[in-house]
């Protein structure tokens, strides 16, 4: 989750979690344009299949989704153009080690508004193989397993 109270989360990328281990995070802002944060508002985004690169010092995010705003109309607005976000030097020079290890990639895991700012969470993740992903829901049922007996044996309780 947000790190504050006031961060209202627009979208959510539950795929990368299935197919990915999320090794690290950071928050970053996007530069985007005033129609898109409006439509962010009204929470006209989708992160499917989107990614982030280190090119030459900068990061960008590609494949992101952002629908037009209803009451501007623009015929040359392109939703899925690749965006920039805003990142310190020491957070990029970071990043751009991370991933220059073999088999690991940028995914943007939730956009969200902090205060009145776009902000986006990235992580550093590693692809999951199938029997990984067979793992972790076999580890979800057996907690939620867990969690339904214990309720129940606190409502005998009462």
């Amino acid at each position: 989750m947000s790190k504050n109270s006031k961060d209202k989360v627009i979208a959510t990328n539950r795929k990368a979690y299935r197919d990915y281990t999320i090794l690290d995070t950071v928050e970053c802002g996007l530069v985007l344009l005033g129609c898109e944060v409006k439509s962010l508002r009204e929470s006209r985004v989708s992160l499917v299949d989107s990614f982030a690169r280190v090119e030459q010092g900068e990061v960008f995010l590609y494949k992101l989704r952002i629908e037009p705003y209803g009451k501007s109309y623009s015929p040359d607005y392109d939703p899925v153009r690749s965006r920039k976000l805003l990142l310190s030097r020491k957070e990029i020079d970071k990043l751009y080690g991370s991933v220059n290890v073999k088999g690991r990639t940028l995914v943007p895991l939730k956009v969200y508004f902090s205060h009145q700012w776009a902000k986006v969470e990235i992580g550093v993740a590693k692809g999951k193989k199938q029997f990984d992903k067979r793992e972790t829901m076999k580890k979800k049922s057996v907690d939620r397993d867990i969690d339904r007996a214990i309720r129940k044996k606190q409502k005998i309780h009462k």
